[in-house]
């Protein structure tokens, strides 16, 4: 089946699409990536998203807006993807979209007797549908947190698909606007996987660039590579409480978005650190919270013989000598190693779950995110030549 996966990650920068050729043989799944590209998103949207994510008032009817809108993005997204592959979206059977996270919250807030968890992606799939003529599966967070999981991380199913391997340990690391981690113990099964989110990948890095420049990012690591990381600023960041926190854990902008880079700016404002300084603190401090999480949770699980590290964050070099420089003698590379593309891992997974789902099959893993038991994922929302079977 050729399938179109879409996401936009924590960053909030665009969509990545990904069109994807998956097959069995002999059982097993087999994924071949046709086609990839990032769309950015309309300048303006950007800032737009990261406010309704860090909580800024916004109406409920800009939200409504919004959702719409986003959805009408990812449908482009999913014709541009579908040609850029010379694929006719005639031969497309279905999409499987993340949409765009505004709000995710893990930890149970009380309502009485009830203990609610709750998500919110945007990214309206009807428009989806409706625009391509392709069944799409949507909204796959909900139903793991229903079933008592924090709906994150996801990803490590198609970890566990692409780099499980009989005798080599593996820690397979993302970092976009959060810093995730898969374990992949050699010869365990799926129901064995550990995974959890870490702490920030590149979302401090850039709001505080974004602060400081009016730039959306540190472009090559160039202004870390110009600073020096402050100890005290460091030793301040690494003593925040979901560094340390056990898993099942998962973390969004709520926590590592607009209010840490206030924190920061508020804390060091006395002592006036050039703004090289601050960008290399955060970078270093990405590098040490990916460290100190697999130190801490990984390592005592079992031998880990390499690092294989994913996402938006592959493309920051001054980030990935840091993370090699603490992980030593343990080898780093990046998913291209292993004949995959970094920044295309997402949107291939949310291909991979609407294919599953479609098929009844679970895709959540309840020994990463914490949920009662396996659940299928996501909404159908019926294309132009749905069938129900």
């Amino acid at each position: 089946m050729k399938i179109i996966g879409l996401i936009s990650g924590t960053s909030s920068d665009g969509i990545d699409a990904a069109l994807v050729d998956i097959r069995k043989n002999r059982g097993r799944l087999q994924l071949e990536l046709i086609a990839f590209e990032v769309y950015p998103y309309p300048k303006s949207l950007p800032r737009q998203l990261i406010d309704l994510a860090s909580g800024f008032p916004q109406s409920i009817a800009n939200v409504c807006h919004l959702n719409f809108y986003v959805g009408e993005l990812f449908a482009e997204a999913a014709r541009e993807i579908a040609r850029k592959g010379r694929v006719p979206l005639g031969k497309i059977e279905l999409i499987g979209s993340h949409g765009q996270t505004v709000h995710h919250l893990p930890e149970p807030k009380r309502e009485g007797k009830r203990a609610i968890r709750s998500t919110l992606q945007i990214g309206e799939p009807s428009v989806i549908a409706e625009r391509t003529g392709i069944t799409t599966i949507a909204d796959f967070r909900p139903r793991d947190m229903a079933a008592g999981g924090e709906g994150a991380p996801l990803t490590p199913y198609l970890h566990f698909l692409l780099l499980s391997d009989p005798k080599r340990s593996r820690a397979v690391v993302n970092i976009g606007g959060i810093s995730n981690v898969t374990y992949l113990k050699a010869g365990a099964s799926l129901e064995k996987t550990a995974a959890f989110d870490m702490g920030p990948g590149n979302m401090v890095i850039d709001g505080l660039v974004r602060t400081l420049t009016g730039k959306e990012i540190d472009e090559g690591g160039k202004m870390a590579r110009r600073g020096k990381a402050d100890a005290a600023l460091l030793s301040e960041l690494m003593r925040h409480p979901f560094i340390r926190r056990k898993p099942p854990k998962s973390t969004g902008r709520e926590v590592f978005g607009a209010s840490m880079v206030a924190s920061i700016l508020q804390s060091t404002r006395m002592r006036r650190l050039p703004p090289e300084d601050l960008v290399a603190t955060a970078t270093t401090f990405t590098a040490s919270a990916i460290s100190e999480n697999i130190d801490r949770f990984i390592l005592k699980r079992g031998s880990l013989h390499e690092v294989i590290v994913g996402g938006g964050g592959v493309r920051n070099p001054v980030l990935m000598e840091c993370l090699a420089e603490l992980l030593a003698p343990i080898p780093v590379q990046p998913f291209e190693a292993f004949g995959y593309e970094s920044r295309a891992i997402e949107a291939m997974t949310f291909a991979l779950f609407a294919y599953q789902t479609f098929h009844g099959q679970p895709t959540n893993i309840p020994s990463v995110t914490g949920a009662r038991r396996p659940v299928l994922l996501g909404k159908i929302v019926p294309g132009a030549s749905f069938n129900l079977k």
